[in-house]
């Protein structure tokens, strides 16, 4: 950062315009950090709440509350709050059930102040950059084992956190980068093209020689399928879709740790079903999703918050290392979560959510492309996970629906009107 912007962002106290590029400058770090470290995306969150209060006015972001891109998240949230008044689970794990849905709170923030910024592509960027980044510390890990930050045990090629964490990073940055990667070929503008061909190619190289997870293996053609249908006709599909299938074959030729991971799908089930259910990533599902569906059935409003693990206690039989015996206090699945706790209002807000987020993001705009990503890869993902509440694949989603969504409620703004779209800050976007 040059001098001159750095007396800009001291300048905060009298300049609103300051305020707006001093946070730009924070969401822009969580996003690098997120692949990083949790601790420091709670730490910049806290200082981006700080500084975002200063800086909105009150009346107009009132306002902005009443759209249901911004309502829902909040109701899931309150409904959480509320969840806890009914619940049978001891306070401390009413009170930590909540936590997981707090980060939602910072869509409504994000979006309205994206309606004001010009910076929102600093997040993309800096995510793109430092999950590049990260590709690269995966390659030299799995090399040299002992650079792991994990210790002794980490997972094959894992600098930090997990690999579904990981997969979800390089999926969603190798199906985003398609979108920048056509208008640049439309444009003619072949070597910038060839950048993030090359880009791209190194996060599909590390899913496929290093680590990935069978959630990114499920979710990512499907985000591919539906980049194609949205941006080319049916002759450039059919054409795609050939060379997937070349590209396919050639991929589970050369790749060994490809195969084995497709392979577990099937050896999981069998092991479960013919082993005394024997824990296995498939079985243990099954398991999860079976009881949940009968606590939904027991109670359609809902347990409350935080009365998942007890109820698994309840419900386990036989010895605690088989599948049936596993207390959890996760069935790893968005909406059975959200059932078994608030029954079929939190269901319907949570299904209400991801539509009114994934209608948002219709258009042709980069932005656009990327919320309407998040949003695709979230709900995908999250029937094998509870990846909206879980930390880093639930602050992916809020980034990029919050970011996402401000540019392009500005960008329709712009379009409606031909002027500013958002007067609560004249100067915005305006720095040395």
């Amino acid at each position: 950062m040059t001098t001159s912007r750095i007396r800009f962002a001291f300048s905060a106290w009298q300049d609103q315009s300051a305020r707006i590029f001093n946070l730009d400058v924070l969401a822009a770090a969580i996003a690098v950090l997120l692949p990083w470290s949790t601790s420091a995306v709670v730490i910049g969150t806290t200082l981006w709440f700080v500084a975002f209060t200063p800086s909105v006015d009150w009346r107009d972001f009132l306002r902005s509350l009443k759209a249901p891109i911004s309502f829902l998240p909040i109701a899931l949230v309150g409904l959480a709050v509320i969840g806890t008044l009914w619940s049978e689970a001891r306070w401390g794990e009413r009170l930590y059930a909540v936590g997981p849905t707090l980060k939602l709170l910072a869509i409504p923030a994000l979006l309205y102040h994206y309606r004001r910024s010009d910076r929102g592509h600093w997040v993309f960027k800096g995510f793109v950059a430092s999950c590049a980044l990260l590709s690269l510390a995966s390659w030299l890990v799995l090399l040299d084992p002992a650079l792991s930050l994990k210790g002794a045990g980490a997972e094959r090629g894992i600098f930090v956190k997990n690999y579904i964490d990981q997969s979800q990073e390089f999926s969603l940055c190798l199906v985003a980068l398609a979108f920048p990667i056509v208008t640049l070929l439309r444009e003619r503008k072949i070597w910038q093209a060839l950048l993030l061909c090359a880009l791209a190619l190194s996060f599909l190289l590390n899913m496929l020689f290093v680590i990935v997870s069978r959630t990114a293996l499920i979710t990512m053609p499907v985000m591919l399928a539906v980049f194609a249908v949205l941006h080319f006709r049916l002759r450039t599909n059919l054409m795609c879709l050939g060379a997937a299938v070349v590209l396919a074959g050639l991929a589970w030729t050369g790749s060994a740790q490809l195969r084995t991971t497709v392979s577990r799908f099937a050896s999981d089930y069998v092991i479960y079903r013919d082993n005394l259910n024997q824990p296995t990533s498939l079985g243990n599902r099954w398991e999860f999703w079976t009881k949940s569906l009968r606590f939904i059935s027991e109670a359609p409003l809902g347990h409350g918050s935080g009365s998942i693990r007890g109820l698994f206690e309840k419900a386990a039989t036989g010895p605690a290392d088989l599948a049936a015996g596993q207390v959890i206090a996760n069935p790893h699945n968005q909406t059975l979560n959200v059932a078994v706790q608030w029954g079929t209002i939190g269901v319907a807000i949570l299904l209400a959510m991801w539509l009114s987020h994934f209608l948002l993001f219709r258009g042709e705009v980069i932005a656009s492309w990327i919320g309407l990503l998040v949003v695709v890869q979230n709900f995908l993902t999250s029937l094998f996970n509870s990846h909206l509440f879980d930390f880093h694949a639930g602050w992916m989603y809020v980034l990029g629906v919050g970011v996402g969504g401000g540019m392009v409620l500005k960008q329709r703004s712009v379009s409606a009107v031909g002027g500013t779209p958002f007067q609560a800050a004249p100067s915005a976007g305006k720095e040395p």
